[in-house]
């Protein structure tokens, strides 16, 4: 299959080859530790959105109980940390490095594996005692960049497992405080041994009264104080980021992130929000959302319908016609709750989905959602139909300056305007089958944080700040699929205002429910 490549300056936004998404948007060479790197780590802990300040106790697996997964660690400790990381790592690459000046090529090989591992565990260890802000980047870096030497990755990688759990009498004393009395009372069953570890609690199964096997989420105590401190630490850190691009305005950002962080402490909003997809995507044919019980829920307890499937893990090692089919509904999930629920989940990660083999995708954590108003989705239309559906740069151009995204003065070209932001619709530039790959969506990520003439005058309005996890979290589980499909008449299936026909049988499946269903006023 022939790789296509982001066109040269000068040339039409169309003229584009088709085949592979798998080349990187500038050409320079990746760094060794991409992740490490200060604007790096600053711009995905900015973009990711809830990379900042989701305490989680997904840490590396280890055996054994805690009653206090979340250790209360003041704000200048968890900068020290962060520092000392950083210097420690720093300091290893430099002697590694002058050890390879007399080596010979084995022994330089073997110098720099030594310093892999000594970096993947001092990294893993460090980010999961923080159990806050960077832990929770070390997961999404783990599945988002595959320039990452491989012990780094499997040492991040090792951070969405599922954590030490807090004790049995710890969880039934939280629940006992928010729902006024003990597991035992409340369920019929209730099995103390957690089954996994959510952003911020972690999960049991029970049996209500009822008869209905529903997931218990616990809220980790301590966790809001660990979120706390690293939102106090946030306007320094995006202030560092608006010296290493000049354009990049931190407020928004960080206003946004506080409010939808602070927002996911809440179970009683996250249970809003699951329900009201659930309402909405009833008896659909592809996607499955757990109903809430109300009833047996609060601020920090979170009940909901017990949904058992397959992991993404597991779907990795599926015949490529069944992952292309989980791709599909992951990517019509996506944009058909933004288009036409106006909202957006905006934590694609690996852990949040269960796969039924043949059948549906089940979504699950709905504590990071972002809703759009009309105005909002106009500026994401606009610029879709200047880049993909009209080719006009001129035109794009002016759609990204009344977006906020570009300064309307910046001293750059439409040309160049045009080239740097065409990677983030290589997936829908054409018709046609596209396969996207690890590569590219590391590709899209080195791009979002590059230092060139266009970023030098970006910044990131409020509306954009979770969207992009589409371009990194998205792109990545499709990237991780090697998914192949025709994306752009999927995605004209999904565009409002062009409404295309079912281009596949997935897209009939779901033409026939939006036929069948009752319409609401956001159809």
């Amino acid at each position: 299959m022939i790789s296509r490549r982001l066109r040269p300056a000068g040339s039409s936004l169309g003229q584009q080859r088709p085949g592979n998404l798998s080349e990187t948007a500038t050409g320079q060479p990746r760094s060794p530790f991409p992740f490490l790197a200060s604007a790096r780590i600053l711009g995905v802990l900015a973009i990711l959105g809830a990379g900042l300040g989701l305490a989680t106790a997904a840490l590396k697996k280890r055996r054994g109980r805690v009653d206090h997964p979340v250790s209360k660690q003041s704000r200048t400790s968890r900068n020290l940390q962060v520092v000392g990381l950083t210097a420690r790592v720093g300091s290893a690459t430099v002697v590694a490095n002058a050890r390879k000046v007399f080596a010979s090529a084995a022994r330089k090989e073997t110098l720099q594996h030594d310093l892999e591992l000594k970096t993947a565990s001092d990294v893993a260890a460090t980010l999961g005692q923080m159990k806050g802000a960077l832990m929770k980047l070390g997961q999404m870096a783990s599945y988002i960049d595959d320039g990452l030497p491989e012990p780094v990755r499997a040492a991040l990688a090792s951070l969405q497992a599922d954590a030490p759990p807090m004790s049995g009498s710890l969880a039934a004393s939280v629940i006992e405080q928010e729902l006024g009395a003990t597991p035992d009372v409340l369920f019929a069953e209730w099995d103390p041994v957690p089954i996994a570890a959510a952003s911020i609690g972690q999960v049991h199964r029970a049996i209500t009264h009822d008869g209905q096997a529903v997931a218990v989420k616990v809220q980790y105590p301590g966790v809001a104080e660990a979120i706390r401190a690293d939102l106090a630490n946030a306007g320094l850190l995006f202030g560092t980021m608006a010296r290493a691009y000049p354009g990049f305005d931190p407020e928004p950002v960080v206003a946004e992130l506080r409010e939808r962080i602070s927002e996911e402490l809440d179970y009683r909003l996250e249970a809003t929000n699951q329900q009201r997809f659930a309402d909405y995507y009833a008896d659909h044919p592809l996607f499955r959302v757990p109903n809430v019980r109300v009833d047996l829920s609060s601020d920090r307890v979170l009940t909901t319908e017990l949904v058992a499937g397959s992991t993404f893990s597991e779907v990795e090692q599926w015949p490529q016609a069944e992952r292309d089919r989980v791709a599909e509904i992951l990517y019509r999930f996506v944009f058909r709750s933004l288009y036409r629920l106006r909202s957006f989940n905006g934590d694609p990660h690996p852990g949040n989905y269960l796969f039924e083999r043949g059948g549906r995708v089940t979504f699950l954590d709905f504590g990071l959602v972002r809703r759009f108003d009309e105005t909002e989705l106009a500026s994401f239309r606009a610029m879709i139909t200047a880049m993909v559906v009209d080719n006009d740069p001129h035109a794009f151009r002016r759609a990204v300056e009344s977006a906020g995204l570009l300064a309307r003065d910046a001293p750059v070209t439409t040309e160049e305007v045009a080239q740097y932001f065409s990677q983030f619709y290589q997936l829908v530039a054409r018709h046609g089958p596209v396969t996207c790959s690890p590569a590219y969506a590391s590709a899209t990520m080195r791009q979002t944080f590059s230092r060139s003439d266009v970023t030098q005058h970006t910044t990131v309005p409020a509306h954009f700040v979770l969207i992009q996890r589409i371009n990194l979290g998205l792109f990545a589980l499709l990237g991780r699929l090697h998914a192949t499909a025709d994306w752009r008449r999927i995605t004209e299936e999904l565009w409002p205002w062009v409404d295309g026909p079912p281009s596949t049988p997935l897209g009939e499946a779901e033409a026939r429910w939006l036929a069948g269903r009752c319409q609401t006023p956001l159809d």
